[in-house]
């Protein structure tokens, strides 16, 4: 026995040190038929089910920014899907043709929630994915995304909005919402007015939503991207800002581990 344990313990490490996250492209459709690109990941140490956590992109589109984010949940323990709200993964790095992506992706309310919801059960589809638990989190664009699909009463364990726009197209009522909400808002981010906050704040309240307001002092909108400041050159008001965004980053995982208890 004793001259086979070192072989055994061998191989029990060489297996563990196999382990690591794997991702891989997923086609779906939603309601509409329009075809979709998602990019999903997870951590193949882990054995079984375990929550899953959406990310909605920045209104550059499905680019290596939002593909991180989802390589970062899944070393977090999550199973976690970089979902395509524009369609065919479609993404940019010119501020017009994002506008125009984006303009497109919410000209109607219906399809853009059907696009989201295509996502959300393809990532509960997943053999790795608990479907009993799941949250969204968005960038930007992304942010609101997710927020709006909170005030409509998508079934989430909770929504987290990094940088996003605060208004509403229809706001929430008195029980709509059903996710508990995080926003992380960067103090000084120019695209997000006082009067958007306070308008916010007193629409969650109404609600009788379970949110909470983060603000991070200093930080401007896109504060959690190290693209941004290449992407400042377009004349857009926006810069990354490392202690925001691992601030940010560490809020949301405390949120996720109260919303999946």
């Amino acid at each position: 026995m004793r001259h086979y344990l070192p072989g055994l313990l061998l191989l029990a490490f060489s297996n563990a040190s196999l382990a690591e996250i794997q991702t891989r492209e997923l086609t779906y459709r939603s309601a509409d038929g329009t075809p979709l690109v998602g990019y999903y990941a997870y951590d193949d140490a882990i054995e079984g089910p375990r929550p899953g956590v959406m990310v909605v992109h920045e209104w550059w589109g499905l680019n290596d920014y939002a593909k991180r984010r989802a390589r970062d949940l899944a070393g977090l323990g999550y199973s976690a899907l970089a979902i395509d709200m524009y369609g065919q993964g479609r993404n940019t790095e010119h501020p017009a043709d994002a506008q125009a992506f984006m303009q497109a992706a919410t000209a109607n309310a219906e399809n853009a929630k059907n696009r989201f919801l295509a996502s959300l059960e393809l990532l509960k589809a997943q053999p790795r994915t608990d479907g009993r638990k799941i949250a969204a989190i968005g960038y930007c664009f992304g942010g609101k995304v997710v927020l709006d699909m909170a005030r409509q009463g998508v079934p989430l364990a909770g929504v987290v909005s990094f940088h996003g726009n605060l208004s509403a197209q229809t706001p929430a009522t008195p029980s709509s919402v059903k996710a508990r909400i995080l926003v992380a808002h960067g103090e000084a981010d120019s695209f997000v007015s006082d009067r958007d906050i306070a308008d916010f704040k007193h629409e969650m309240e109404q609600a009788g939503a379970d949110y909470r307001f983060n603000s991070y002092p200093g930080a401007k909108h896109s504060f959690t991207n190290p693209d941004a400041d290449a992407h400042a050159g377009h004349g857009l008001d926006i810069s990354y800002q490392k202690e925001a965004d691992e601030r940010s980053w560490a809020d949301m995982q405390a949120f996720l581990r109260e919303v999946f208890e």
